[in-house]
């Protein structure tokens, strides 16, 4: 492959509660479900990302919209555990959720919300990039208007790889020369307006064969469920390819399955007919080895909730979306910085009021105490995030802090995608050195990364071991340690850039 697998498309996030039925509900004969487990993924085009990110050797991006809200922030989450490099656009509205109820494996009901579909944002250079260099695109519409961006479509009309669209009868038209359209029966009738009464090959063949001439796409291959697929291409004779087993289990994704691995042997150079075989097969195997939740990566932990108490309007998801949200409708600059903040000292608080002074809001991405001990060792952090998120709050230069559970901010960066992104440690910017290592993400939404001045001479490493020298060793502090009472932080104006110490770690 010559470059990445790009998906295209709209994500949601799909929750698959699970429970037991004992009884039907007093006021109405419905039964109850009461809940024993649930479970998070990515759906629509994150799940296709995500069934093909599993292959080995294989570098996928998802070219996507989120909403900066908690369903946005938790489907980062999922999707950077997964290995997926997410090209996030800004999305209108929230998040939208397909929630099933699920008894012995069975659906009950499935619970849709978060509205009509919102705009998706207007793609970055970085996003038609990608598009121009990938080995290979599926575009994965699931009719929320990402298929639609006029940008996005012309960077998949201009693009000499190989795409993939798997439409939605609520979507666009695929736009002209795409390789392959995967819908399945019922979507190829509405799309191509074919008349009920003939038989079932021959109602999909007319299908694919009007959808492939309006569409003016290189072949259609119409998914039939357990009875394989049907490839129509520029000849009169179609291709049955049947399924290799039959299988009675959840089907959902399977869909998804055969559009990502079609599109993955395209991008090794397969025919269009060895990819619909192929697909077919491991469509197959993936119902026959029981759906979606057999080939999904353990789920990412859910990220740490908002803290309450003192300033904890300020600290969280909610707290996050609610600034970022406000700065962006105004037309402002969003400013991110991170790190652990054990201990939180006069660097600290020179970094944070330099950062805060790039731009109209400043939001710092805290890392969890699991993340901390994962980085630092079992003894750190000293303070609880609880004590260092609301410590952060109190500071008049942060306008909300939100807590982050992996070892890196990228997941968290990725939903708030802001437009400045700085640092306060052991870096330097010029000379040859390297750039940050959050570069590469922030170039993704078009952000920029800055290092900022700091107060030489304050380090938290440093502060705990004179601690430990006269006190005689140093426990994680907890309730014990007073509220700060609120700081000031007056403008430093400080926003040249040098070389920083530990600043935030």
């Amino acid at each position: 492959m010559r470059g990445p697998v790009v998906v295209v498309g709209d994500t949601l996030l799909d929750r698959d509660v699970e429970g037991v039925v004992n009884r039907l509900c007093p006021d109405s004969p419905v039964p109850v479900l009461d809940e024993t487990t649930y479970a998070d993924r990515p759906g629509g085009a994150g799940l296709a990302a995500t069934l093909a990110a599993a292959a080995p050797d294989t570098e996928v991006v998802l070219v996507t919209a989120l909403a900066d809200d908690a369903g946005g922030a938790r489907l980062s989450s999922l999707l950077t555990a997964a290995g997926v490099q997410v090209y996030a656009l800004g999305l209108a509205g929230g998040t939208p959720e397909k929630v099933r109820l699920r008894a012995r494996g069975r659906v009950l009901l499935r619970h849709d919300r978060g509205g009509a579909p919102g705009e998706p944002g207007a793609p970055s250079d970085a996003v038609l990039r990608v598009i121009a260099n990938a080995s290979a695109v599926l575009v994965s519409d699931y009719g929320r208007g990402v298929a639609r961006q006029p940008a996005l479509r012309a960077a998949l009309a201009a693009t000499r790889a190989p795409v993939v669209w798997d439409p939605h009868p609520r979507g666009p038209a695929a736009v002209p020369g795409v390789h392959l359209v995967t819908p399945n029966e019922s979507e190829v009738r509405e799309l191509a307006k074919v008349r009920p009464g003939a038989t079932r090959l021959v109602t999909a063949s007319r299908g694919a064969q009007g959808l492939r001439r309006r569409w003016r796409a290189g072949a259609v291959a119409v998914t039939l469920g357990g009875d394989g697929a049907l490839l129509c291409h520029a000849g009169s004779t179609p291709l049955v390819v049947p399924a290799p087993t039959t299988a009675d289990g959840d089907t959902c994704g399977a869909g998804d399955r055969f559009a990502a691995t079609a599109t993955l042997a395209l991008a090794r150079g397969a025919l269009v007919s060895e990819a619909v075989q192929e697909a077919v097969a491991e469509a197959s195997a993936y119902v026959a080895d029981g759906g979606v939740a057999s080939v999904l990566p353990p789920p990412a932990r859910l990220l740490p909730p908002a803290v309450s108490g003192v300033a904890g309007d300020r600290v969280g998801l909610a707290a996050a979306s609610a600034v970022v949200s406000e700065v962006r409708a105004a037309g402002g600059t969003v400013v991110a910085t991170g790190g652990c903040f054990d201990l939180l000292h006069a660097g600290h608080v020179a970094t944070l009021q330099a950062a805060r002074e790039l731009g109209d809001c400043l939001v710092v991405c805290l890392n969890s105490d699991a993340s901390v001990a994962a980085l630092k060792g079992p003894e750190r952090p000293v303070m609880s995030q609880g004590d260092r998120s609301r410590l952060l709050a109190a500071l008049s230069c942060v306008d909300a802090v939100m807590i982050f559970d992996e070892p890196t901010p990228d997941a968290a960066l990725t939903w708030l995608r802001p437009d400045i992104w700085v640092k306060g440690g052991d870096y330097t910017t010029g000379g040859g050195e390297p750039a940050l290592p959050e570069a590469e993400l922030l170039r993704r939404w078009g952000g920029h990364t800055v290092v900022v001045p700091y107060l030489d001479g304050r380090s938290t490493t440093e502060m705990i071991a004179a601690a430990r020298e006269r006190g005689g060793g140093t426990s994680r502090l907890g309730d014990t340690v007073p509220a700060a009472d609120r700081l000031g932080c007056p403008s430093s104006g400080a926003t040249a850039l040098s070389r920083p110490a530990e600043g935030t770690r």
